[in-house]
């Protein structure tokens, strides 16, 4: 564990974390200051492969009054469109996903089919707020009859709403698992290149970094993969009851993000004491 004032890099998750839906929780504009205070850099590594890197930075800048750069975020959209561009280049991929994302993966230069082709080389399934039963009867019928591998951009069985929670990429996938027996590799987090991609951009080191999410087997469970400090934030997903379970064990726990903040600051003014 590495105290919180030696942090410079802050690794968020969005949804259930700094936000929700279009709402910023009290205390993200402050903790963003304090890190550009410091000399630090903020990232925002989501599982939510609905929008693009562009899209989110309208967001940000349009709906919370954020100013941000694409290289901030670390979707797992993203981190699929690398994968595909590395394996699956010049080759036919059945993307499962919204408008927007499959024009992301298109304008990557991968050649996408929203049609079960018999000459298919793989499935990706995303998370899709415009998921119809057909997509699900085209993937299932993609993988069952044509045997070739499957690929979902992260494992999250739900999202956080205003209301609650709605279901997920893993949800989706799930449906899919039930109807063919075939498993997915999920791509975004806990894959820990997502946190190996920000500290190349940014160049801090790992005990300067801080991974901040509300989800234990994803958000957490990367910074653990990485190799990086954790913080689980309890407005989301994860409860004290299930922390004290898990198997994702994180470095640090608060109630929100100013809570996180306060310790931040309590511990920095202790650091420039001591010196």
């Amino acid at each position: 564990m590495t105290p919180l004032s030696e942090k410079k890099l802050f690794l968020f998750d969005i949804d259930g974390t700094i936000a929700v839906g279009d709402t910023l929780y009290e205390g993200t504009r402050p903790m963003l200051d304090y890190i550009r205070s410091i000399g630090g850099k903020a990232y925002y590594i989501t599982n939510n492969s609905t929008k693009s890197n562009s899209d989110y930075v309208n967001k940000f800048r349009d709906v919370f009054g954020l100013e941000t750069r694409e290289e901030q975020f670390i979707t797992s959209g993203y981190m699929a469109i690398r994968y595909l561009r590395q394996h699956y280049s010049g080759k036919k991929i059945f993307v499962l996903g919204t408008v927007s994302y499959i024009a992301a993966l298109r304008g990557a230069g991968l050649h996408i089919t929203e049609s079960p082709d018999a000459d298919t080389q793989c499935v990706l399934v995303a998370y899709d707020d415009e998921l119809t039963y057909q997509k699900l009867v085209n993937a299932c019928r993609l993988l069952s009859v044509n045997d070739i591998p499957f690929y979902a951009t992260n494992p999250d069985l739900c999202c956080p709403v205003d209301f609650g929670f709605i279901p997920d990429c893993g949800s989706i996938s799930q449906m899919i698992i039930s109807s063919t027996g075939k498993t997915p590799l999920y791509l975004g987090k806990p894959n820990p290149e997502v946190v190996t991609l920000c500290q190349i951009d940014s160049g801090f080191r790992d005990t300067q970094t801080l991974v901040v999410g509300d989800r234990l087997y994803t958000d957490i469970a990367c910074g653990i993969n990485a190799g990086v400090d954790t913080c689980v934030l309890y407005t989301g997903e994860a409860t004290p009851e299930e922390v004290a379970r898990t198997q994702y064990s994180p470095t640090y726990a608060f109630a929100d993000i100013s809570s996180l903040l306060n310790a931040c600051l309590h511990s920095f003014k202790e650091h420039v004491l001591l010196f």
